[in-house]
């Protein structure tokens, strides 16, 4: 069964930080391309960071030298790291795998997706 599990959200207060995690299994356990993205009330879900199996990542403009993703292969497992966390971090955080490398950082690149772990930083 192809399914994929966030856990590490929670509250924090601006500038703050919270490690997420993702931990991958059935058919997303050989995905190539792993995915954070974000939706806030109200807003579309958009782009975080992306890592591949090799270790080449992309981010956001918008989380670029504050957020870190990394991956375990052997534990099928990736993480972002979320420092210095401001009140438009705010969202629920999706964890996202896809079997190839996409081309562009949307939605419909991904083919599996987690239930999402809500984030909220406080002013």
């Amino acid at each position: 069964q192809a399914q994929l599990v966030e856990s590490g959200g929670g509250k924090v207060q601006a500038g703050g930080s919270l490690r997420l995690s993702c931990a991958a299994s059935g058919r997303a356990f050989s995905s190539n391309t792993m995915g954070w993205f974000r939706q806030a009330p109200g807003k579309e879900r958009d782009f975080v960071a992306a890592i591949r199996r090799s270790g080449s990542t992309n981010y956001a403009d918008s989380v670029k030298g504050r957020f870190t993703i990394s991956r375990d292969n052997a534990k099928n497992v990736v993480y972002l790291q979320m420092n210095s966390l401001k009140p438009e971090d705010t969202a629920v955080y999706y964890c996202a795998a896809t079997s190839g490398i996409p081309l562009r950082n949307g939605v419909r690149e991904y083919d599996y997706w987690g239930q999402g772990t809500q984030v909220t930083v406080s002013s």
